[in-house]
C-alpha cells in the first residue's frame, strides 16, 4: 500500500521540513483550488502525469501560469513531436498510488513510482513558497524549493529544474537538451482485457435469491420502432469512440445498451423456451453481456474527468494583481 497523506506529512516533520497546511473541499483543477488557497501568499502549481510510446512515465510540475507545450517538450526529451501524451487514468493508482486530481511530486515517495521522471519548473525557484497536494486533493501544503529539494533528496532524487517555456532548436548538431531526463526503464501496466468474463465474485452484490418469477404467457412481442433504433445502435457490442462530458450522457449510454439487450432477449421463441424462467434468464444475460462493457464505460467516464482536469490545469491563467 502506498503512502497516505498523514504518513507523508509525518515524514516531512521527521525531516524537519517547514510547511503550512490548508484543508479545503476536494478539487480537481488548479482553478478550483485557487478559490480556497489562491490568497495564502503561495504560488499555485499544476502537475501533469504523462507517458511516452515506450511506457515511460513523467510528472511535469509547473507554476500555474507557465505555458507547457507538450510537442516542444517531447522534442526536447528526444521523443519526437508526438512522443508525450496523457498517462492513462489507471496508471494513477498503479504507479503513483494517488486518486484522480492528486498528481504531485510527493507521489514519488512510493516505491511503485521509482522509475517516473520528474521535471520541475525553474520558475518555482523565484517564488517564496509554492502549493502542492500532499497525495490528497482535499489539502494543500505550501513550502519553498529548498524544502521540496530536501524531501526529494531524502528519497534518492536529484531535483531537475527546467525552463519549461523554452523552445530550443533540436537537430543533427543540436541534440535534445532534456534527453538525460528520460527514464531508463519502462513500466508495464496490467492489461484490461475487453470482453473478459466477469470474475466469480463480480455479481455477488447483485445476486437474486428466493425470487419466484411470474408466469409469462407465450406471445409475440413487437418491438417499437424507437426501440429498434436503440437495438441497432448498441447490439454490435462495440463501445462507441466517444468521451463523456456529463453524467447524463453516461447514463443514456448505459440505458441504451441495457434496452438493446433486453429487447433482443424477449422474443416469441425465448418466451416458449423458458416460460416462467424467462425473467431469470434475461437477468443473467444482462449481467454477462453488460459487465465488461459497463466497466469500460466507467473507465471512459473517469478518463474524461481526468482529461478535463488536465486541460484546465494546462490553460489556467491566474489573475495577476
Amino acid at each position: 500500500m502506498g503512502y497516505t497523506k498523514d504518513r507523508l506529512l509525518a515524514r516531512l516533520q521527521e525531516l524537519q521540513i517547514e510547511f503550512s497546511k490548508y484543508e479545503h473541499p476536494v478539487v480537481l483543477t488548479v482553478e478550483a483550488q485557487a478559490k480556497y488557497v489562491g490568497n495564502v501568499g503561495a504560488s499555485l502549481s499544476k502537475n501533469l502525469f504523462l507517458k511516452d510510446k515506450k511506457q515511460r512515465f513523467y510528472i511535469i510540475s509547473a507554476l500555474a501560469d507557465t505555458k507547457v507545450d507538450l510537442k516542444v517538450l517531447s522534442q526536447r526529451l528526444g521523443l519526437g513531436k508526438g512522443g508525450l501524451r496523457m498517462a492513462p487514468e489507471e496508471a494513477l493508482g498503479e504507479i503513483l498510488q494517488v486518486p484522480l486530481g492528486c498528481v504531485t511530486p510527493f507521489a514519488l515517495v512510493n516505491e511503485s513510482a521509482r522509475h517516473v521522471s520528474l521535471l520541475l519548473d525553474q520558475g518555482f525557484k523565484s517564488q517564496q513558497k509554492c502549493l502542492f497536494h500532499p497525495l490528497s486533493n482535499d489539502t494543500s501544503i505550501s513550502l519553498n524549493t529548498f524544502s521540496l529539494d530536501t524531501f526529494l533528496k531524502s528519497i534518492g532524487r536529484d531535483p531537475s529544474y527546467v525552463d519549461l517555456e523554452a523552445n530550443p532548436k533540436v537537430g543533427k548538431d543540436q541534440p535534445p537538451d532534456l534527453a538525460a531526463l528520460v527514464p531508463s526503464d519502462s513500466i508495464v501496466l496490467p492489461e484490461f482485457a475487453e470482453g473478459a468474463p466477469p470474475s466469480e465474485h463480480s455479481n455477488e452484490n447483485h445476486a437474486v435469491t428466493d425470487v419466484k418469477p411470474k408466469t409469462v404467457k407465450a406471445k409475440a412481442v413487437k418491438t417499437p420502432a424507437a426501440a429498434e433504433k436503440v437495438k441497432d445502435k448498441s447490439s454490435t457490442g462495440v463501445l462507441p469512440s466517444i468521451s463523456f462530458t456529463d453524467a447524463g450522457q453516461f447514463v443514456e449510454e448505459i440505458l441504451d445498451k441495457t434496452s438493446a439487450i433486453l429487447l433482443s432477449e424477449i422474443r416469441e421463441d425465448t418466451v416458449r423456451q423458458h416460460g416462467e424462467q424467462l425473467g431469470a434468464v434475461v437477468s443473467d444475460t444482462l449481467r454477462k453481456r453488460l459487465s465488461s462493457e459497463l466497466k469500460n464505460l466507467a473507465i471512459m467516464f473517469k478518463n474524461t474527468a481526468y482529461t478535463e482536469g488536465f486541460h484546465a490545469g494546462t490553460h489556467y491563467q491566474p489573475k495577476r494583481p
